[in-house]
């Protein structure tokens, strides 16, 4: 009687973590800073089009799962996979 309990709700599931998994194309999990290459050519509106095989270094990630940032563009990640 009288014990104090532990605080063990570190021990619960990551799912309450405000981590967020993104994966490229492949399904393996991007990092900021990772380099991808671009799986198909895309048109953009306003620049340079994006060619199969262009490397985009130093990515961060964003909120979305499905969003990526290289510079001032922001990529699907369903078009590029992880070098």
């Amino acid at each position: 009687m009288g014990k104090k309990q532990k605080d063990m709700s570190w021990l619960l599931d990551d799912e309450d973590s405000d981590t967020i998994e993104v994966k490229d194309s492949n399904g393996n999990l991007l990092l900021s800073w990772d380099t991808v290459v671009a799986i198909k050519d895309i048109k953009v509106k306003g620049t340079s089009d994006i060619k199969r095989g262009d490397k985009f270094k130093n990515i961060r990630l964003t909120d979305d799962i499905e969003l990526i940032e290289s510079g001032k563009m922001v990529l699907r990640t369903e078009f590029f996979k992880k070098v």
